[in-house]
């Protein structure tokens, strides 16, 4: 039996490049390499995407890209392509430029392990899509909206979600309406509050306001990386999280509660700091859990999605659980949340990399069904 051929893209342009890189490093390093032979395709923060046969452990520190540039001066196949000049027949060339074995043979599937705009927005999803390639993960609309923290809150209100109160301000009204936006949050949900970019992740740019006096700078914060911006009422209560697998009949994991070394789960506390915790599963009483477990389920079919999401969310003290956001392609290294929390839910690293390239074959299968395919 012909081995599965798998390529690994990582990096990105995004604020989350690095996070992408250390999250590829630890699938690389784990990737059952007895089912799947492996080839790897960086993103600069440019744009470019390199083919890099080199040592894995330089994705992590970025060194892999003077490398991969070597490589590139050193080959005559196709190795580098820029999203921005070449078309999409050369995306399926450089997946598939292994000319020893007939590409009607190769089963390919990519494993875009990419966080953030640019990645894990439906970007990379669609050029995949329009290059027929089967990918790890949810497809465009997901990914889009999934993203899109602001559009996904109304597809979770639709779907009987409870969420935090909220409103979006555009970047272009900062400056002009900031007396206004400063009244609304008053009225709305007072102090303090949150402020974020509606596309981003790993709580980049996000600010917790105490005062309205520091609205402005915050929302200013957020405007680097987003012209949407969140401003969410203050949810007192822990932070859990699920993790969710699967097609269309996607199951939850156990749940998992944070314990945030810095004021809230900011970059930082996640990346940095390296002082967060996390209990697996959450000591929080078990009807909870279940409908933690149940929520995750129910926002991840509203979405429309398909191979992975995790799922954060609030448990206040009253009891009453809270959606905070998804992550369509979350954080995956070996520690990550949404690693860890399958391990203790009985699927371990590798054998859930497998699970995920299995259901990448199958949500392809189902896709491209309704068309006569050559």
């Amino acid at each position: 039996m012909s081995k599965i051929r798998v390529t690994v893209l990582f990096g990105g342009q995004s604020s989350e490049h690095e996070v992408s890189r250390i999250s590829a490093q630890c699938v690389l390093e784990n990737i059952d390499r007895s089912r799947f032979d492996i080839q790897t395709i960086g993103i600069t923060k440019k744009g470019e995407w390199l083919k890099y046969e080199g040592d894995i452990s330089l994705i992590g520190s970025g060194q892999w890209e003077e490398t991969a540039r070597r490589q590139l001066r050193e080959r005559k196949d196709v190795g580098l392509l820029s999203c921005y000049k070449e078309n999409i027949p050369t995306l399926r060339t450089l997946i598939n430029s292994d000319e020893e074995n007939n590409a009607d043979e190769i089963v390919d599937v990519v494993f875009p392990v990419l966080h953030g705009p640019n990645g894990e927005d439906g970007s990379v999803q669609g050029l995949l899509q329009l290059a027929d390639v089967p990918y790890v993960g949810c497809n465009i609309l997901a990914s889009a909206a999934g993203m899109d923290k602001a559009f996904s809150k109304l597809v979770f209100a639709n779907a009987g979600i409870p969420q935090a109160e909220y409103m979006v301000v555009m970047r272009s009204e900062i400056d002009e309406k900031i007396d206004d936006i400063m009244r609304k949050v008053t009225e709305k949900f007072g102090w303090p509050c949150f402020v974020k970019p509606a596309n981003a992740g790993s709580s980049v740019g996000v600010s917790k306001v105490k005062k309205p006096e520091d609205l402005m700078s915050a929302l200013q914060y957020a405007a680097k990386y987003d012209a949407k911006i969140l401003i969410e009422e203050y949810i007192k209560g822990r932070e859990v999280e699920c993790a969710v697998l699967g097609n269309d009949d996607p199951v939850a994991s156990t749940v998992g509660e944070i314990l945030p070394c810095n004021e809230f789960y900011d970059y930082n506390a996640k990346y940095i700091d390296g002082k967060s915790a996390t209990i697996i599963p959450a000591d929080i009483d078990p009807d909870i859990m279940e409908q933690v477990r149940e929520y995750a389920v129910r926002a991840f079919k509203a979405l429309g999605c398909s191979g992975l999401s995790r799922v954060d969310f609030f448990v206040e003290g009253s009891g009453r659980v809270v959606l905070n956001e998804i992550n369509t392609m979350p954080g995956f290294t070996d520690i990550s949340m949404y690693s860890k929390l399958w391990e203790a839910s009985g699927i371990p690293y590798t054998e859930l990399i497998t699970k995920l390239i299995e259901l990448a074959l199958e949500s392809y299968r189902q896709r491209t069904r309704s068309f006569e395919r050559k």
